[in-house]
Formats: structure tokens, C-alpha cells, sequence
């Protein structure tokens, strides 16, 4: 009886370690930035100020997901017309796509070390693929909040134009880089 009893226990303590953990994104430390070529003379850039979302991660089964929502309006590149503009017809059409999302439940790690988030990212209305590159990845106890965190520099390159955005294609850029800094919290 008693071998049962830690064979038991034993197997739920497996079965909680080994268990997925979920984070809420921390909207204060999570921007997606856009940076983009400018008539052939410098990069321009810009960011997105309000993001949710959740992020669900099993370190011992090396799989994860997220489901991630932008507010299309918190566009933010210093110009406050051209972050006007940039919410018109011409490129974001803010009134009838108010939000870009990106979803995925495919994680790619090599050892422990996450390399690659594979999904899904919606914006101006179409849906493609994209696979985010990452460039650094750790989950600790945050040293302010003493809770579970998670944080995560991503990148990747995409042409706008296959989201339909096409204003001013070529000479304003059609590859469009996304570096996203993202912190979490255990829920």
C-alpha cells in the first residue's frame, strides 16, 4: 500500500511538472515594431503601443501556443499625420480591420532553447503564414514581481503586399521587418 501511495504521488508530481504553464502578455513591455525602407534613403520606423494576449508554454514537452491581438489604432511612428495616414484606406484601413492577430501552436526548440514560433498572422484581412524567429528566450521568476515570467525578442520579414497593403509599393519598402519584444506573467 504504501509502495502504491508513492508511486502515486510520484506520477502526479511528474504529471505537474511536465504540465503547461500560461502567461498573460504584459502590456507595457510588449511591442511590436515594424521598421521599413523610406524612398530609398533610411528605415523608418514605428510601433504598435497596445497588445494582449496569452502565451501557453510546456517547457518539458518543448510545445507552446499563442494567441496574440494588436490594436491597429495605437500605431505609433513619432508623426502623429503620418500615424493618421497610416490608419486610412491607403495602408491599414483601421475603421474595417481594426486588429492584426497573430496565432500559433507550433514551436520549434533544439535542446531547450526555443528557435521558431510557426503561425498564423491576420492582418487588413488576409491571413498568411509567418514564422518568427527568435532571438532570445527565458522563463524565470521576475526579479520585481517574484512571479513566473516569460520574455522573448522575435523577428521576422514579410511583404506587406501580401496583406493587400500596397500604397506607395516600391518606392516605400514592400519587406517590412517585425522585431517584437514580448514579456509575460504566469496567470
Amino acid at each position: 500500500m504504501k509502495k502504491m501511495l508513492v508511486a502515486a504521488l510520484l506520477a502526479s508530481a511528474s504529471f505537474a511538472a511536465a504540465a503547461a504553464d500560461t502567461y498573460d502578455l504584459e502590456p507595457n513591455h510588449t511591442f511590436p515594431r515594424f521598421a521599413i525602407n523610406h524612398l530609398g534613403f533610411s528605415t523608418f520606423h514605428g510601433q504598435f503601443n497596445k497588445t494582449s494576449g496569452t502565451a501557453t508554454i510546456d517547457l518539458a514537452k518543448k510545445t507552446g501556443s499563442v494567441d496574440v491581438t494588436i490594436d491597429v489604432a495605437s500605431i505609433s511612428t513619432g508623426v502623429a499625420k503620418l500615424d493618421e495616414h497610416l490608419q486610412t484606406p491607403d495602408f491599414f484601413d483601421v475603421a474595417k480591420y481594426p486588429t492584426i492577430t497573430f496565432k500559433s501552436s507550433q514551436f520549434k526548440f533544439d535542446g531547450g532553447k526555443l528557435e521558431e514560433v510557426r503561425g498564423e498572422l491576420t492582418m487588413h484581412g488576409v491571413t498568411r503564414p509567418v514564422t518568427l524567429e527568435v532571438e532570445n528566450f527565458v522563463c524565470k521568476d521576475h526579479p520585481m514581481t517574484k512571479k513566473p515570467a516569460c520574455g522573448a525578442d522575435l523577428e521576422a520579414k514579410i511583404k506587406r503586399s501580401d496583406w493587400g497593403i500596397t500604397t506607395y509599393v516600391p518606392a516605400v519598402g514592400d519587406e517590412v521587418t517585425l522585431s517584437i519584444e514580448v514579456e509575460a506573467v504566469k496567470k
